[in-house]
C-alpha cells in the first residue's frame, strides 16, 4: 500500500492489468492485509474484480501465489496463472507471454529485461533459443534480469500444491527446471522499477507520471 502519486502502488499495477484486459485479480496479501481487503472491497478498478487471499504466516513468493490460487473463487476452470510482483513495475505489452498458454512446447514463462546495472538482481541465462536454464546470483555489470512477470500453467500449480514457505527464484524455478519443466524467456523493451528501496521508492511517483498512458 506504499503511496505513489496519490495512490496505492498496487492501484497502478491493477491499472496496468485492465488497461490490458485483465478482469480479475487475486491480491497475496500478507502485511496490512485487512487494510489492504478493506480498500479494495470499495476501490476496484471499473470493470475488474479484486479477490484478496491472506498470508497468515510468511509463505514466500511462491508459497503466497500458491494460496491465493487455492483460495480464488471463478466462474470458469483455469487453465494457467499470469503473476506479478507486488513491489515492481515492468510495463510492456503482456501479449507475447500470455501466448506461452498456447504454446504446447512450454510450461510457463517469464518476461526479462535487459539491465545496464544488475547488482540488485540476479540474472537469468537462456540456452540461446529463447528457453531458461538457471538463475545467477547478483553481480554488477549488464544483464537480462527477471522483470517479475510470469506466465505458468495451471498443470504446474497442481504439482506444487501444499508446498510451504516456497520461492519463486530460490526454489520453485529451479526445482521445475530439474524436474525438465520448460519456461520461456520473453525478453521485452520495457520500462521497469521495483520499489524494494527507498531509494527506489523515491522515484515511483516520476515513473508514474512518465508511464501514465498505461494506465
Amino acid at each position: 500500500m506504499a503511496p505513489v502519486a496519490g495512490r496505492p502502488f498496487l492501484d497502478w499495477i491493477l491499472a496496468y492489468l485492465r488497461r490490458q484486459g485483465v478482469s480479475e485479480a487475486v491480491l497475496s496479501t500478507g502485511y496490512l492485509s485487512e487494510a489492504i481487503e478493506t480498500y479494495y472491497a470499495k476501490n476496484s478498478p471499473a470493470g475488474m474484480r479484486v479477490q484478496c487471499a491472506r498470508e497468515n504466516v510468511p509463505l514466500g513468493t511462491a508459497g503466497g501465489f500458491l494460496n491465493a490460487c487455492e483460495g480464488a473463487h471463478f466462474h470458469q476452470p483455469i487453465s494457467a496463472w499470469l503473476v506479478l510482483n507486488g513491489d515492481s513495475l515492468t510495463i510492456a505489452k503482456l501479449e507475447p507471454l500470455l501466448k506461452c498458454a498456447d504454446d504446447l512446447d512450454a510450461d510457463g514463462g517469464m518476461m526479462a529485461v535487459e539491465l545496464e546495472d544488475t547488482s540488485r538482481f540476479g540474472t537469468l541465462e537462456t540456452d540461446g533459443k529463447g528457453w531458461l536454464r538457471q538463475f545467477r546470483e547478483k553481480r554488477s555489470g549488464s544483464g537480462l534480469i527477471n522483470a517479475g512477470v510470469y506466465l505458468l500453467k495451471s498443470s504446474i500449480v497442481k504439482e506444487a500444491a501444499g508446498k510451504r514457505p516456497l520461492s519463486f527464484e530460490g526454489e520453485l524455478f529451479p526445482a521445475l527446471l530439474r524436474a525438465g519443466k520448460r519456461l520461456r524467456v520473453v525478453e521485452c523493451e520495457a520500462s521497469f522499477l521495483d520499489i524494494g528501496t527507498p531509494e527506489t521508492l523515491i522515484q515511483a511517483e516520476d515513473f508514474v507520471r512518465k508511464n501514465a498512458a498505461w494506465f
